[in-house]
Protein backbone atom coordinates (compact mmCIF):
# COMPACT_ATOMS: atom_id res chain seq x y z
CA UNK A 1 0.00 0.00 0.00
CA UNK A 2 1.16 3.53 -0.55
CA UNK A 3 2.33 5.47 2.44
CA UNK A 4 0.04 8.28 2.56
CA UNK A 5 0.08 9.37 6.32
CA UNK A 6 3.21 8.04 7.03
CA UNK A 7 5.03 9.93 3.56
CA UNK A 8 7.58 10.84 5.98
CA UNK A 9 9.49 7.23 6.69
CA UNK A 10 9.80 7.41 2.68
CA UNK A 11 10.67 11.32 2.72
CA UNK A 12 13.41 12.59 5.23
CA UNK A 13 13.03 16.23 6.52
CA UNK A 14 9.59 16.03 5.63
CA UNK A 15 9.00 18.72 8.53
CA UNK A 16 10.99 20.97 6.70
CA UNK A 17 8.57 23.43 4.66
CA UNK A 18 10.73 23.16 1.51
CA UNK A 19 10.86 19.87 1.39
CA UNK A 20 7.47 19.70 2.31
CA UNK A 21 6.60 21.71 -0.87
CA UNK A 22 8.75 19.44 -2.88
CA UNK A 23 6.50 17.00 -2.52
CA UNK A 24 2.96 18.54 -3.37
CA UNK A 25 2.41 20.23 0.18
CA UNK A 26 0.33 23.27 0.08
CA UNK A 27 -1.22 22.30 -3.11
CA UNK A 28 -4.71 20.98 -1.44
CA UNK A 29 -4.69 24.41 -0.02
CA UNK A 30 -4.55 26.41 -2.90
CA UNK A 31 -6.98 24.72 -4.25
CA UNK A 32 -9.64 24.31 -1.41
CA UNK A 33 -8.69 28.48 -1.35
CA UNK A 34 -9.19 29.27 -4.78
CA UNK A 35 -11.10 26.45 -6.96
CA UNK A 36 -13.43 25.24 -4.45
CA UNK A 37 -16.10 27.01 -1.90
CA UNK A 38 -16.53 26.38 1.61
CA UNK A 39 -19.62 23.93 0.58
CA UNK A 40 -17.87 21.91 -2.35
CA UNK A 41 -15.02 21.25 0.60
CA UNK A 42 -17.34 19.96 2.84
CA UNK A 43 -18.96 18.03 0.54
CA UNK A 44 -15.72 16.60 -0.66
CA UNK A 45 -15.09 15.45 2.26
CA UNK A 46 -18.64 13.93 2.76
CA UNK A 47 -18.00 12.05 -0.03
CA UNK A 48 -15.07 10.64 1.03
CA UNK A 49 -16.84 8.95 4.06
CA UNK A 50 -13.94 10.25 6.27
CA UNK A 51 -14.66 9.23 9.52
CA UNK A 52 -13.25 10.69 12.89
CA UNK A 53 -9.96 8.96 14.19
CA UNK A 54 -9.97 9.93 17.31
CA UNK A 55 -12.18 7.04 18.98
CA UNK A 56 -15.85 8.40 18.01
CA UNK A 57 -15.65 7.54 14.58
CA UNK A 58 -17.93 10.49 14.05
CA UNK A 59 -18.41 11.57 10.24
CA UNK A 60 -16.38 14.45 9.48
CA UNK A 61 -18.01 16.01 6.77
CA UNK A 62 -21.41 15.91 8.62
CA UNK A 63 -19.83 17.55 11.60
CA UNK A 64 -18.40 20.00 9.61
CA UNK A 65 -21.86 20.93 8.58
CA UNK A 66 -22.70 21.40 12.20
CA UNK A 67 -21.55 24.87 12.07
CA UNK A 68 -24.31 27.75 11.53
CA UNK A 69 -23.95 29.34 8.75
CA UNK A 70 -22.99 33.29 8.33
CA UNK A 71 -22.68 32.79 12.24
CA UNK A 72 -22.49 36.36 14.10
CA UNK A 73 -19.97 34.82 16.52
CA UNK A 74 -16.95 33.82 15.59
CA UNK A 75 -15.87 29.98 14.81
CA UNK A 76 -12.96 28.22 16.24
CA UNK A 77 -11.48 25.18 14.86
CA UNK A 78 -9.54 22.83 17.87
CA UNK A 79 -6.75 20.19 16.57
CA UNK A 80 -7.14 17.54 19.26
CA UNK A 81 -3.32 16.62 19.71
CA UNK A 82 -4.00 15.47 23.54
CA UNK A 83 -2.82 11.43 22.89
CA UNK A 84 -3.89 9.66 25.73
CA UNK A 85 -5.20 6.86 25.49
CA UNK A 86 -3.08 4.08 26.63
CA UNK A 87 -1.58 1.72 23.64
CA UNK A 88 -1.84 4.84 21.16
CA UNK A 89 1.08 6.72 20.11
CA UNK A 90 0.02 7.82 16.30
CA UNK A 91 0.13 11.58 16.76
CA UNK A 92 3.16 11.88 18.42
CA UNK A 93 4.91 10.96 15.40
CA UNK A 94 2.92 12.82 13.19
CA UNK A 95 3.83 16.12 15.05
CA UNK A 96 7.33 15.19 14.58
CA UNK A 97 7.49 14.00 11.46
CA UNK A 98 4.82 15.92 9.41
CA UNK A 99 3.84 18.85 11.35
CA UNK A 100 3.11 20.62 8.17
CA UNK A 101 0.14 18.16 7.06
CA UNK A 102 -1.30 18.91 9.63
CA UNK A 103 -1.23 22.39 9.62
CA UNK A 104 -2.77 22.06 6.15
CA UNK A 105 -5.32 19.83 7.26
CA UNK A 106 -6.48 22.80 9.88
CA UNK A 107 -6.45 25.47 7.35
CA UNK A 108 -8.58 23.85 4.57
CA UNK A 109 -10.57 22.96 7.87
CA UNK A 110 -10.75 26.59 8.53
CA UNK A 111 -11.54 27.60 5.49
CA UNK A 112 -14.70 25.20 4.90
CA UNK A 113 -15.98 25.64 8.12
CA UNK A 114 -15.32 29.88 7.68
CA UNK A 115 -12.95 30.17 11.38
CA UNK A 116 -10.13 32.13 11.36
CA UNK A 117 -8.33 31.11 14.57
CA UNK A 118 -7.49 27.19 15.22
CA UNK A 119 -6.00 26.16 18.34
CA UNK A 120 -3.91 23.02 18.93
CA UNK A 121 -4.30 21.25 22.34
CA UNK A 122 -1.41 19.11 23.27
CA UNK A 123 -0.77 16.21 25.83
CA UNK A 124 1.39 17.91 28.39
CA UNK A 125 4.37 15.33 27.69
CA UNK A 126 4.56 16.37 23.96
CA UNK A 127 7.65 19.15 25.00
CA UNK A 128 9.56 18.27 21.40
CA UNK A 129 6.57 17.75 19.78
CA UNK A 130 4.54 21.47 20.05
CA UNK A 131 8.22 22.56 19.74
CA UNK A 132 8.44 21.12 15.87
CA UNK A 133 5.03 22.11 15.53
CA UNK A 134 6.08 25.51 16.52
CA UNK A 135 8.62 25.64 14.02
CA UNK A 136 6.62 24.83 11.04
CA UNK A 137 3.79 27.48 12.17
CA UNK A 138 6.40 29.91 11.60
CA UNK A 139 8.03 28.74 8.30
CA UNK A 140 4.44 28.66 7.21
CA UNK A 141 3.59 31.87 8.42
CA UNK A 142 6.58 33.90 7.04
CA UNK A 143 5.74 32.03 3.43
CA UNK A 144 2.31 32.97 3.78
CA UNK A 145 0.24 30.25 4.29
CA UNK A 146 -0.73 31.01 8.03
CA UNK A 147 -1.80 34.60 9.22
CA UNK A 148 -3.35 37.20 6.73
CA UNK A 149 -4.45 37.05 3.56
CA UNK A 150 -3.30 33.38 3.16
CA UNK A 151 -2.03 33.18 -0.53
CA UNK A 152 -3.43 36.13 -1.36
CA UNK A 153 -6.65 35.22 -1.08
CA UNK A 154 -7.93 37.14 1.28
CA UNK A 155 -8.50 34.72 3.69
CA UNK A 156 -7.02 34.65 7.08
CA UNK A 157 -6.08 32.33 9.61
CA UNK A 158 -3.62 32.13 12.93
CA UNK A 159 -3.02 29.10 14.86
CA UNK A 160 -1.67 28.57 18.42
CA UNK A 161 -0.43 25.72 20.14
CA UNK A 162 -1.17 25.20 23.46
CA UNK A 163 0.01 22.10 25.90
CA UNK A 164 -2.01 20.92 28.76
CA UNK A 165 -0.57 19.31 31.78
CA UNK A 166 -1.18 15.52 30.97
CA UNK A 167 -4.48 14.71 31.91
CA UNK A 168 -6.37 12.04 30.29
CA UNK A 169 -9.59 13.93 30.26
CA UNK A 170 -8.90 16.63 28.39
CA UNK A 171 -8.76 14.36 25.41
CA UNK A 172 -12.80 14.54 25.93
CA UNK A 173 -13.57 17.25 23.32
CA UNK A 174 -15.64 19.01 25.94
CA UNK A 175 -12.84 18.70 29.13
CA UNK A 176 -10.65 19.97 26.65
CA UNK A 177 -11.94 22.80 25.54
CA UNK A 178 -12.83 23.56 29.43
CA UNK A 179 -9.33 22.93 29.98
CA UNK A 180 -8.28 25.65 26.60
CA UNK A 181 -10.49 28.06 28.88
CA UNK A 182 -8.71 28.34 32.09
CA UNK A 183 -11.09 26.12 33.76
CA UNK A 184 -10.53 22.68 34.95
CA UNK A 185 -11.07 20.08 32.64
CA UNK A 186 -15.00 19.09 33.81
CA UNK A 187 -16.20 17.60 30.88
CA UNK A 188 -19.55 19.50 29.68
CA UNK A 189 -23.49 18.27 29.18
CA UNK A 190 -24.49 18.07 25.58
CA UNK A 191 -26.06 19.57 24.38
CA UNK A 192 -25.45 22.08 23.45
CA UNK A 193 -22.56 20.41 20.99
CA UNK A 194 -18.96 21.98 20.26
CA UNK A 195 -21.13 22.71 16.61
CA UNK A 196 -23.42 25.36 18.50
CA UNK A 197 -21.67 26.31 21.71
CA UNK A 198 -17.75 25.18 21.74
CA UNK A 199 -14.57 27.30 22.55
CA UNK A 200 -15.46 30.92 24.46
CA UNK A 201 -19.03 29.89 23.97
CA UNK A 202 -18.65 29.80 20.41
CA UNK A 203 -19.32 27.20 17.04
CA UNK A 204 -16.21 25.49 16.81
CA UNK A 205 -15.12 22.15 14.68
CA UNK A 206 -12.76 19.70 17.34
CA UNK A 207 -10.70 17.28 15.12
CA UNK A 208 -7.95 15.20 15.98
CA UNK A 209 -4.77 15.15 14.45
CA UNK A 210 -4.95 12.07 12.30
CA UNK A 211 -8.52 13.21 10.97
CA UNK A 212 -6.83 16.49 9.88
CA UNK A 213 -3.51 14.86 8.47
CA UNK A 214 -6.24 13.13 5.90
CA UNK A 215 -7.78 16.29 4.62
CA UNK A 216 -5.20 17.15 2.12
CA UNK A 217 -4.75 14.05 0.66
CA UNK A 218 -9.13 13.95 0.07
CA UNK A 219 -9.10 17.57 -1.08
CA UNK A 220 -5.91 17.07 -3.85
CA UNK A 221 -7.37 13.19 -5.19
CA UNK A 222 -10.80 13.26 -4.37
CA UNK A 223 -13.16 11.98 -2.27
CA UNK A 224 -13.97 8.81 -4.34
CA UNK A 225 -10.25 7.78 -4.49
CA UNK A 226 -10.14 8.09 -0.48
CA UNK A 227 -13.68 5.83 -1.02
CA UNK A 228 -11.42 3.00 -3.01
CA UNK A 229 -9.40 2.42 0.01
CA UNK A 230 -11.20 -0.11 2.30
CA UNK A 231 -14.54 -1.01 3.33
CA UNK A 232 -16.68 1.77 1.75
CA UNK A 233 -18.60 2.63 5.13
CA UNK A 234 -15.48 2.84 6.52
CA UNK A 235 -12.46 3.78 4.34
CA UNK A 236 -9.50 5.62 4.43
CA UNK A 237 -5.50 4.41 5.76
CA UNK A 238 -5.55 4.38 9.10
CA UNK A 239 -2.57 4.03 11.50
CA UNK A 240 -2.06 1.04 13.57
CA UNK A 241 -0.03 0.94 17.46
CA UNK A 242 0.42 -2.43 17.53
CA UNK A 243 2.18 -3.06 20.95
CA UNK A 244 2.21 -5.59 23.95
CA UNK A 245 3.98 -8.86 23.00
CA UNK A 246 4.52 -8.81 19.16
CA UNK A 247 7.95 -9.59 17.90
CA UNK A 248 7.77 -6.40 16.05
CA UNK A 249 5.82 -3.44 17.89
CA UNK A 250 5.34 -0.01 16.44
CA UNK A 251 3.03 2.38 14.09
CA UNK A 252 1.81 1.13 11.16
CA UNK A 253 -0.07 2.58 8.18
CA UNK A 254 -2.88 0.09 6.97
CA UNK A 255 -5.93 0.41 5.01
CA UNK A 256 -8.62 -0.15 6.67
CA UNK A 257 -10.40 -3.33 7.18
CA UNK A 258 -6.85 -5.41 7.29
CA UNK A 259 -7.10 -8.55 9.25
CA UNK A 260 -6.20 -7.87 12.85
CA UNK A 261 -4.63 -11.70 12.50
CA UNK A 262 -2.37 -10.17 9.71
CA UNK A 263 -1.53 -7.47 11.64
CA UNK A 264 -0.58 -9.75 14.58
CA UNK A 265 1.48 -12.30 12.77
CA UNK A 266 2.52 -10.74 9.27
CA UNK A 267 3.13 -7.41 10.39
CA UNK A 268 4.01 -7.80 14.11
CA UNK A 269 6.28 -11.05 13.21
CA UNK A 270 4.23 -13.22 15.48
CA UNK A 271 3.72 -13.66 19.67
CA UNK A 272 6.89 -12.63 21.29
CA UNK A 273 8.93 -15.92 21.99
CA UNK A 274 6.85 -18.24 20.14
CA UNK A 275 4.32 -18.05 22.72
CA UNK A 276 0.63 -18.31 22.46
CA UNK A 277 -1.74 -15.65 21.77
CA UNK A 278 -4.46 -15.15 24.86
CA UNK A 279 -6.23 -11.57 24.21
CA UNK A 280 -5.93 -8.62 22.34
CA UNK A 281 -7.55 -5.36 23.20
CA UNK A 282 -7.78 -3.34 19.38
CA UNK A 283 -8.57 0.14 20.44
CA UNK A 284 -6.72 1.09 23.40
CA UNK A 285 -7.59 0.16 26.98
CA UNK A 286 -10.79 1.62 27.23
CA UNK A 287 -12.52 -0.66 24.92
CA UNK A 288 -13.36 -4.65 25.61
CA UNK A 289 -10.85 -7.23 24.82
CA UNK A 290 -11.10 -9.93 22.38
CA UNK A 291 -10.42 -13.28 23.03
CA UNK A 292 -8.09 -14.89 20.81
CA UNK A 293 -10.61 -16.94 18.86
CA UNK A 294 -11.97 -13.88 18.59
CA UNK A 295 -9.65 -12.08 17.62
CA UNK A 296 -8.11 -13.82 14.75
CA UNK A 297 -11.52 -13.34 12.62
CA UNK A 298 -11.67 -9.55 13.28
CA UNK A 299 -11.35 -6.98 10.33
CA UNK A 300 -9.85 -3.53 11.43
CA UNK A 301 -12.36 -1.03 10.68
CA UNK A 302 -14.89 0.87 12.21
CA UNK A 303 -18.18 -1.42 11.76
CA UNK A 304 -16.55 -4.66 11.69
CA UNK A 305 -14.76 -4.49 15.49
CA UNK A 306 -18.00 -2.96 16.74
CA UNK A 307 -19.94 -5.87 14.91
CA UNK A 308 -17.51 -8.06 16.82
CA UNK A 309 -18.07 -7.06 20.17
CA UNK A 310 -15.49 -4.17 20.72
CA UNK A 311 -14.64 -0.65 19.22
CA UNK A 312 -11.57 0.52 17.21
CA UNK A 313 -11.27 3.51 19.00
CA UNK A 314 -7.77 4.81 18.08
CA UNK A 315 -6.55 1.86 17.21
CA UNK A 316 -4.30 0.99 20.03
CA UNK A 317 -3.64 -2.92 19.24
CA UNK A 318 -2.25 -4.41 22.90
CA UNK A 319 -1.63 -7.88 22.11
CA UNK A 320 -1.52 -10.29 25.28
CA UNK A 321 0.01 -13.84 24.82
CA UNK A 322 -0.69 -16.75 27.39
CA UNK A 323 1.44 -15.79 30.21
CA UNK A 324 -0.41 -12.42 30.95
CA UNK A 325 -2.56 -12.79 34.05
CA UNK A 326 -5.92 -10.92 33.13
CA UNK A 327 -6.83 -9.97 36.62
CA UNK A 328 -3.58 -8.07 37.05
CA UNK A 329 -4.52 -6.65 33.28
CA UNK A 330 -7.23 -5.30 34.17
CA UNK A 331 -6.15 -4.23 37.86
CA UNK A 332 -3.40 -2.25 35.50
CA UNK A 333 -6.35 -0.42 33.54
CA UNK A 334 -8.59 -0.01 36.41
CA UNK A 335 -5.89 1.83 37.98
CA UNK A 336 -4.95 4.05 35.52
CA UNK A 337 -9.23 5.17 35.18
CA UNK A 338 -9.28 5.64 39.03
CA UNK A 339 -6.31 8.00 38.72
CA UNK A 340 -7.60 9.82 35.60
CA UNK A 341 -11.44 10.53 36.48
CA UNK A 342 -11.93 14.03 37.12
CA UNK A 343 -14.41 13.41 40.05
CA UNK A 344 -17.48 15.10 38.50
CA UNK A 345 -19.57 12.41 38.67
CA UNK A 346 -20.27 10.19 41.36
CA UNK A 347 -20.64 6.83 39.94
CA UNK A 348 -16.99 7.28 37.75
CA UNK A 349 -15.34 8.98 41.11
CA UNK A 350 -16.71 5.77 43.34
CA UNK A 351 -16.81 3.26 40.74
CA UNK A 352 -13.66 3.60 39.39
CA UNK A 353 -11.95 3.24 42.80
CA UNK A 354 -14.26 -0.19 44.12
CA UNK A 355 -13.58 -1.32 40.64
CA UNK A 356 -9.63 -0.99 41.97
CA UNK A 357 -9.53 -1.88 45.30
CA UNK A 358 -11.71 -5.07 43.96
CA UNK A 359 -8.91 -5.92 41.64
CA UNK A 360 -6.54 -5.30 44.12
CA UNK A 361 -7.25 -7.93 46.18
CA UNK A 362 -8.39 -10.37 43.88
CA UNK A 363 -4.38 -9.99 42.30
CA UNK A 364 -3.35 -10.37 46.16
CA UNK A 365 -5.61 -13.57 46.73
CA UNK A 366 -7.84 -11.91 49.36
CA UNK A 367 -10.46 -11.81 46.70
CA UNK A 368 -14.21 -13.37 47.14
CA UNK A 369 -16.34 -15.48 44.67
CA UNK A 370 -19.15 -12.71 45.24
CA UNK A 371 -16.12 -10.17 44.08
CA UNK A 372 -16.08 -11.07 40.20
CA UNK A 373 -20.89 -10.11 40.63
CA UNK A 374 -19.78 -7.26 42.49
CA UNK A 375 -17.04 -6.05 39.22
CA UNK A 376 -19.77 -6.69 36.60
CA UNK A 377 -22.46 -4.74 38.74
CA UNK A 378 -20.55 -2.10 39.40
CA UNK A 379 -19.32 -1.37 35.87
CA UNK A 380 -23.09 -1.66 34.70
CA UNK A 381 -24.01 0.99 36.83
CA UNK A 382 -21.54 3.19 36.12
CA UNK A 383 -21.91 2.31 32.47
CA UNK A 384 -24.25 5.56 30.34
CA UNK A 385 -24.69 7.32 34.15
CA UNK A 386 -21.91 10.19 34.14
CA UNK A 387 -21.37 13.14 31.91
CA UNK A 388 -18.60 11.68 29.72
CA UNK A 389 -17.39 8.30 28.88
CA UNK A 390 -14.95 7.65 31.34
CA UNK A 391 -16.54 5.47 33.34
CA UNK A 392 -17.81 3.45 30.36
CA UNK A 393 -14.10 3.42 29.42
CA UNK A 394 -13.38 1.13 32.79
CA UNK A 395 -16.93 -0.53 32.55
CA UNK A 396 -15.97 -1.99 29.07
CA UNK A 397 -13.10 -3.41 29.99
CA UNK A 398 -14.66 -4.92 33.10
CA UNK A 399 -17.63 -6.39 31.41
CA UNK A 400 -15.51 -8.42 28.91
CA UNK A 401 -12.43 -9.32 30.81
CA UNK A 402 -14.55 -11.10 34.32
CA UNK A 403 -16.72 -13.75 31.69
CA UNK A 404 -14.79 -14.19 28.76
CA UNK A 405 -11.95 -15.21 31.94
CA UNK A 406 -13.91 -16.12 34.67
CA UNK A 407 -11.47 -19.35 35.45
CA UNK A 408 -8.78 -16.82 35.41
CA UNK A 409 -10.69 -15.05 37.97
CA UNK A 410 -12.15 -17.62 40.06
CA UNK A 411 -9.07 -19.27 40.55
CA UNK A 412 -7.55 -16.57 41.87
CA UNK A 413 -10.23 -16.70 44.64
CA UNK A 414 -9.44 -20.62 45.05
CA UNK A 415 -6.21 -20.50 45.47
CA UNK A 416 -5.75 -17.95 47.04
CA UNK A 417 -3.12 -15.77 44.98
CA UNK A 418 -1.97 -14.91 41.52
CA UNK A 419 -1.52 -18.46 39.50
CA UNK A 420 0.67 -16.35 37.13
CA UNK A 421 2.97 -15.64 39.67
CA UNK A 422 5.49 -18.13 41.68
CA UNK A 423 5.17 -19.46 45.06
CA UNK A 424 7.67 -18.03 47.72
CA UNK A 425 9.55 -21.81 47.71
CA UNK A 426 9.39 -22.03 43.79
CA UNK A 427 11.12 -18.48 43.41
CA UNK A 428 13.69 -19.33 45.88
CA UNK A 429 14.71 -22.71 44.23
CA UNK A 430 14.66 -20.36 40.59
CA UNK A 431 16.87 -17.96 42.24
CA UNK A 432 19.43 -20.73 44.16
CA UNK A 433 19.64 -21.88 40.48
CA UNK A 434 20.58 -18.83 38.73
CA UNK A 435 23.05 -18.32 41.53
CA UNK A 436 24.72 -21.42 40.89
CA UNK A 437 24.93 -20.83 36.99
Amino acid sequence: MERILTRWIDIPDLRHLNVYEAHGGYKALRKALFDMTPEEIINEVKASNLRGRGGAAFPTGVKWSFIPKDSKKPVYVCCNADESEPGTFANRYQLENDPHGIIEGILITCRAVGAHTCYVYLRGEFNLQKRRLDEAIAEARAKGYVGRNIMGSGFDVEIYTHRGAGAYICGEETGLLESLEGKRAYPRNRPPFPAIQGAFGCPTVVNNVETLTNVPHIITRGGDWYKSIGPEKSPGPKLFCLSGHVNKPGLYELPMGYPLKDLIYEVGGGILGGKKLKGVIPGGSSFPIFTAEEAVKVNMDFDSVRAAGSLMGTAGVMVMNEDTCMVDALRTIAHFYHHESCGQCTPCREGCGWIEKLLIDLEAGRGRMEDLEILIDAATNMEGNTVCVLADSLSMPVKSFVPKFRDEFEEHVRLGRCPFRETGTAAKGHAAAAAAR
